[in-house]
């Protein structure tokens, strides 16, 4: 018994020697990456720069609106589903919507070359390196108030360079007009005059600059008969976002941009998600502690389609 606990004793006096020595260790490295996420991205504020897309909603009136609408089973399960039946939550535990989708020139978007050239890329040919880029955000807002046809200029890029310094190379040039406010107004919105940018100020931006895309707010480039800005841009292989939002929540220089798209095989357009990173002490925006995403919060009432098919909280649904 006398060894036994004598064992014992040694046994708990090692165990808590051990311990206070590892308690004494400088805390494990994090490995490659992770360290930046800690230290600058879980605490930045975080700012969505997209439209969701919608049945009503600003488009080019040669495409016409989507339509959403429950999804039907398509054949039957033996004890499970008839064809033709909508899928409830009541009945299959589950719901599924269907989008008739006229085009994929369709809210927020990302265009590739394809869109308008027959050699160009396609969206299923973007690399990974679009995920995250430099944010640089340009403002003409004050001058389109004046003139809701102004276009951005190379002396508003040079102007921008005078206040933050060079543009990096790589970036993603983002031009505020503040036309987003409208988006309510398809009409209007879609109807000229409205902002765009202008060719002299694109080719200035890839050719001197190299930036990797640049976006707008309306849903053309410019107003030009010709579309000769876009036409510029995909015909020499680049790309650019269009009916972007909310660029008056981002600081003009130091944030990043997370890009996301669907990937449809040999799509010539995107439907896109851009959120943009800047840092913790601005004032706009949501950090990782503010808004975790698991889990998420819960809807305030039963989910229910309205009378264009979305799904949204219905007070008082059974």
């Amino acid at each position: 018994m006398i060894s036994k606990a004598i064992s014992s004793a040694v046994f708990l006096t090692s165990t808590l020697v051990s311990s206070a020595a590892l308690a004494q260790q400088p805390a494990q490295q994090q490995p490659g990456l992770w360290p930046i996420y800690e230290q600058s991205i879980k605490g930045a504020k975080h700012i969505d720069l997209t439209h969701a897309f919608a049945p009503v909603q600003p488009v080019w009136p040669g495409f016409g609106l989507a339509e959403f609408r429950a999804t039907a089973a398509v054949a039957d399960i033996p004890g499970y589903v008839q064809k033709g039946d909508e899928y409830t939550y009541a009945k299959h535990g589950f719901v599924a919507t269907s989008y008739a989708l006229t085009t994929d020139q369709y809210g927020t978007q990302l265009d590739p070359p394809a869109h308008w050239d027959e050699y160009g890329a396609t969206i299923s040919d973007l690399p990974p390196t679009y995920a995250v880029r430099p944010l640089v955000v340009i403002p003409i807002h004050e001058k389109v108030a004046a003139d809701p046809g102004y276009h951005l200029s190379v002396q508003d890029v040079r102007d921008w360079e005078s206040r933050n310094g060079r543009i990096p190379e790589g970036a993603v040039v983002m031009v505020r007009s503040d036309w987003y406010k409208g988006w309510n107004d398809a009409a209007r919105f879609a109807s000229k005059p409205h902002p765009g940018v202008s060719l002299d100020a694109l080719k200035f931006l890839h050719l001197e600059r190299k930036i990797l895309f640049h976006g707008h707010e309306p849903l053309d480039t410019d107003t030009t008969p010709t579309l000769e800005g876009e036409a510029w841009l995909l015909h020499n292989h680049f790309t650019q976002a269009e009916g972007v939002a909310n660029l008056d929540k981002v600081p003009e220089a130091g944030a990043l941009i997370s890009i996301g798209f669907a990937k449809p095989l040999g799509g010539t357009g995107g439907y896109a998600r851009y959120i943009a990173i800047a840092p913790a002490d601005w004032p706009n925006g949501v950090t990782v502690a503010d808004a975790p995403g698991a889990p998420l919060p819960k809807q305030a009432a039963p989910l229910r389609r309205d009378e264009k098919g979305v799904m949204r909280p219905q007070a008082g649904a059974k």
